[in-house]
């Protein structure tokens, strides 16, 4: 379990108790060392987290106190919740896998009032077998644009003509209803936009390239003006 997770899910232990927990409850529903537990504790107290209690007597949350990142309002959380139904249907697989773990973790923690909200909402997304986004697309794209891979593509243009370039992607933007890779293309010496739906094949060169000023992300933003640099 990663630290970031089993903090999380210490502090949900905490919440809504009157009397304290013994660190042995805690490392026996988290699965960990007692050892583990204290660590913890210690470091979310050290981080202003308002734990009360100590080894041996057991640790409750003070009453009253809240945790600022999860305090929303009713129109805050309704944005989360639609925002992570579009992120299922239109962000990829792994992105949407994220935007599920996280909304469950938010609504694990909301009073019973705001969780009534969330489940109200009637603004939906519904995520389609046959989408680009579920062929695992613009997951792999994604992936070189964070690490910086070289990629070979055959594109085809509107006019299905198809061309074989090297590409340093990066970043990827959508608009609606589709999405394009903004990169550098190097058999044009200049910023192209692809979509990837016309991407016939992609892979990998083995290369990765350098941030750069002349051809890196701020310039290829400067390159296609306010349309999609305005937004971010």
């Amino acid at each position: 379990m990663r630290r970031a997770d089993r903090l999380f899910l210490l502090i949900h232990a905490l919440r809504g108790r009157r009397r304290a927990i013994t660190a042995q409850q805690l490392a026996q529903t988290l699965e960990v060392s007692l050892r583990t537990v204290y660590r913890d504790v210690a470091d979310l107290q050290r981080s202003g987290v308002p734990i009360e209690g100590e080894a041996g007597v057991g640790y409750v949350l003070r009453k009253g106190a809240d945790i600022p990142p999860l305090m929303f309002s009713p129109d805050e959380l309704e944005a989360l919740v639609v925002g992570s139904r579009f992120v299922r249907a239109f962000g990829g697989e792994r992105l949407g896998r994220g935007a599920t773990a996280a909304l469950l973790k938010i609504e694990a923690v909301l009073p019973p009032e705001l969780r009534e909200r969330a489940a109200r909402t009637r603004i939906f997304a519904p995520a389609l077998d046959n989408r680009l986004e579920a062929s695992g697309v613009i997951d792999a794209l994604y992936a070189a644009v964070q690490q910086r891979r070289v990629l070979r593509l055959t594109y085809r243009d509107g006019e299905a003509r198809a061309s074989e370039r090297e590409v340093e992607p990066l970043c990827l933007s959508f608009w609606g209803g589709s999405w394009t890779l903004g990169a550098w293309c190097r058999l044009r010496a200049d910023f192209r936009s692809f979509r990837p739906d016309r991407i016939a094949a992609q892979a990998a060169t083995g290369e990765t390239f350098a941030a750069d000023e002349q051809r890196g992300l701020d310039a290829y933003l400067r390159s296609v003006g306010s349309s999609l640099s305005d937004h971010l």
